[in-house]
Formats: structure tokens, sequence, C-alpha cells
């Protein structure tokens, strides 16, 4: 006869109070998971915001400069 290997077997739940008391847990933790979650949203999104800002500031930057290939007025020959 061969060996059986079955799972380990989860305590039985026997009464409301154990159910309760075992969702209770699970709401907990997933208003935990929940709250983790929403920080590193709310960070990523201050991230994106700053980085957008840069990307402004970037932009205004090189547009007040002029383009690359641009006619250029000659600087002043060198008094003598």
């Amino acid at each position: 006869m061969g060996h059986r290997f079955d799972q380990p077997r989860r305590p039985a739940l026997h009464s409301a109070d154990d159910r309760l008391e075992a969702m209770e847990s699970k709401l907990a933790f997933q208003e935990d998971t929940l709250q983790q979650l929403n920080d590193a949203l709310v960070a990523q999104q201050a991230r994106i915001d700053h980085l957008e800002a840069l990307i402004m500031m970037l932009g205004e930057q090189l547009g007040s400069q002029p383009e690359e290939g641009a006619d250029m007025p000659e600087p002043p020959p060198p008094h003598y």
C-alpha cells in the first residue's frame, strides 16, 4: 500500500465567532493592503507631477534658445 500525501488541513471553524474573527482578520489585511497601494499611487502621482513640471521648464528653456542652424548674427570684429 502506497503513502498518501495530504495537504495540511486548516483548523475547522466551528462557531460563528470563529468565522467572524477570521473575516475580520481578512478584512483588516485587505484594508492595510489597500492603504499601501493607495500610498504608492499617491507617491507615483507626485513624482509624475514633478517630472512633468521639469519637462515644461526644460521646454521653456529650449524654446528661448535659438534653433540649431538658425541664422545667428556674427559677433563684432575684435578691436585693434
